[in-house]
């Protein structure tokens, strides 16, 4: 079952619009000084229209993209042809695409913009999920959106601490925490954000 998808078939023009004319540097400004070494293995999860994938493969990292919307994987490939993305079809909390082969492979995941499509159950079995797949001493960067529904109709409220705590139950600390950021959308004045950045030990 594919989780966290509700609500944005009937926007997918405007969110594929909306998302490709994001900047890298500016949304994951908090993320950008945890990066790995270049050529590093990095997974981004929830990968929507593939702005953040390609900026990453533009930094010279081994990019794997995941999202589960077709409409937006094919926007993402046919935009950002120049890339090597490697670009699946998936979602969290499992990420039943990857393989045996993708264990422990990730110095460094991003999941941005998703969290908090998932449930409690959910969060649960994706920090199992991430903490099978992220090296030692790897790092995972998280954003947790608060505040009324976007495109996105499927909703749970987030917190840094209990995800911070969550993670730790996999053998991540949290070595960054921002909390309550505004929105760099326009009129988004009641939608906050937290940002965390876990690192495996």
């Amino acid at each position: 079952m594919t989780v966290g998808i509700e609500g944005y078939e009937r926007h997918i023009s405007r969110f594929i619009e909306t998302s490709q004319a994001l900047d890298f540097q500016i949304v994951c400004r908090d993320f950008v000084e945890y990066l790995p070494p270049e050529k590093s293995h990095v997974l981004d999860v929830g990968a929507g229209a593939g702005q953040n994938a390609a900026a990453l493969d533009e930094l010279g990292f081994h990019v794997t993209a995941i999202e589960p919307m077709q409409e937006f994987r094919i926007a993402a490939q046919n935009f950002y042809k120049a890339s090597s993305v490697k670009w699946l079809a998936g979602s969290l909390p499992h990420l039943s695409i990857l393989d045996s082969a993708d264990a422990h492979k990730f110095e460094f995941v991003l999941i941005e913009g998703v969290w908090h499509h998932l449930n409690d159950k959910e969060r649960e079995q994706a920090a199992a999920t991430i903490s099978s797949i992220v090296k030692r001493n790897g790092k995972c960067a998280i954003s947790l959106r608060n505040g009324p529904a976007g495109m996105g109709t499927r909703m749970f409220p987030t917190d840094p601490m209990q995800t911070s705590e969550l993670f730790k139950k996999y053998g991540f600390d949290c070595i960054f925490m921002a909390k309550n950021q505004d929105s760099i959308l326009p009129n988004k004045e009641n939608v906050k954000w937290s940002r965390i950045v876990l690192q495996k030990q």
